[in-house]
């Protein structure tokens, strides 16, 4: 069964462009977009780092300030550049990562320059997690009225 339009009914060029302008958006709507986030120096400043001879404050000269260091130890500087593509609702998805970690020996000299991208292995979350004390600023008795209840009958507390 088809459905015909009247002989002389026609669209008006208003509701043309209206049903033009919704089919569009939702295309353009369902596209993706891109993110960038962080910095990698280009190579042409890597290359100028001098491995044994450079140390941290010539590096930062030359590279800038990093967005991450080591997280125990202050003996890297890590530059991260990640880039992430949106599609409609979707959760983003890292398309392209690139790492380069400057590492110095005890004496602050650089010891190694490396590059690392999404090729390498699984996307790796580079996050800073310490473990801060649980009873910083805290007074005695506060830590023993804290510890009620979290004992065990064989005095072990397990």
């Amino acid at each position: 069964m088809s459905m015909r339009i009247p002989q002389g009914y026609r669209f008006s060029k208003t509701a043309r462009t209206f049903v033009l302008a919704v089919v569009l958006f939702g295309l353009v709507a369902c596209g993706p977009t891109y993110r960038n986030h962080g910095y990698v120096p280009p190579q042409e400043d890597l290359d100028q780092i001098v491995v044994g001879i450079d140390t941290r404050s010539s590096v930062e000269e030359t590279l800038g300030t990093s967005g991450s260091t080591s997280v125990l130890e202050d003996d890297a500087l890590y530059f991260v550049r990640s880039r992430m593509r949106t599609v409609a609702m979707l959760d983003p998805e890292v398309i392209e990562r690139q790492v380069v970690a400057v590492s110095f020996d005890a004496n602050g000299i650089v010891e190694n320059v490396e590059s690392f991208g999404l090729e390498r292995g699984q996307i790796v979350s580079l996050t800073r997690r310490v473990t801060d004390s649980s009873v910083a600023g805290k007074s005695f008795l506060r830590q023993l009225v804290g510890n009620i209840g979290s004992f065990t009958p064989n005095g072990l507390g397990l």
